[in-house]
This record gives structure tokens, sequence and C-alpha cells, in this order.
């Protein structure tokens, strides 16, 4: 007789649901699940370290054209742009349909904020294919996140 014996953890449990369906899906759905992972995570983390600069010294990447005129350091606007960063994480994480817009956008800002500084042309060629990989994931969730766009509007 043979039984079976229930799972140690529900850590294990959860995976093991997860990995056959990652399996299964086609390979857009996988793309989806890959872009919708990263730009969760990614943001979140850099947008956490704002806080701590164990990564970087995120205040260098702030242009001086666009931080002198401000009545705050560029120390304490990256406070702000973490928060932003976070939230935009978690917006992708719960609706990605509506998260990759915002990250797209996020990135472009990101990007017109590095072509003013000489020395991170790079940096902004690198986060110019962020761009492209959020508005990929953007286009990928009209299959793959099936509510609409903004909560206000129901599809009837």
């Amino acid at each position: 007789m043979t039984t079976t014996q229930p799972s140690s953890s529900a850590s294990t449990t959860a995976w093991a649901g997860f990995i056959p369906r990652i399996r299964a899906a086609d390979p857009a759905e996988q793309a989806f699940m890959i872009l919708r992972a990263a730009f969760t995570v990614a943001p979140i983390l850099f947008g956490a370290d704002k806080f701590m600069h164990l990564m970087v010294n995120w205040d260098k990447y702030l242009a001086p054209a666009l931080s002198n005129p401000l009545p705050f350091t560029p120390h304490q606007l990256m406070y702000a742009v973490g928060v932003v960063e976070i939230i935009a994480g978690l917006l992708v994480a719960i609706h990605p349909r509506l998260g990759g817009p915002v990250v797209a956008a996020w990135l472009a800002g990101i990007i017109i904020n590095l072509l003013l500084i000489p020395g991170f042309y790079d940096v902004a060629l690198r986060d110019f294919g962020l761009f492209l990989a959020a508005i990929a994931l953007s286009r990928l969730a009209t299959k793959y996140d099936p509510r609409p766009l903004l909560w206000l509007t129901r599809n009837s």
C-alpha cells in the first residue's frame, strides 16, 4: 500500500505548482513572467537602495541642471526617487498592465536625466534597453493581465 505524506513546508507545495505552470506556459507567457518578475524586483531593490547606498552612491546620477534649482539636496531627492521606484515595482507586481507603462515612463525620465550628464551615456543606453523591455511587458500584459488598464474602466 502506497501512502503520500504531506509536504513538510507550504513553500515546497507552492513551488511544486509554480514550476509546472512555468514549463507549461507558451514562450510569450514565459517572457511575460520573466519581465514581470524583473520589473517587480529591480525597482524595489534599487528604490530601497536609495536609502542605504549599498550598491552605489545614487546622488551622482542626478544631473546638476535638474538638481541645482531645487530647494533640497540631491540626496534628499533620492529618497523621493526611492519611494517612487518601490511603488512602481509593487504596481508591476499587482497590475503589470498599468505598471509596465509607468515603469517605461519612469525610465524615459531617467534616460533624459542621464543624457544631461557627460560620461553617463552608456548607462542611458542600458536604460533605453530596459525602457524597451518595459514596453514589451506592457504589450504582453494586454494578453496575460486580463484587467483593464485602469480599474475605473470596465469591459462590458
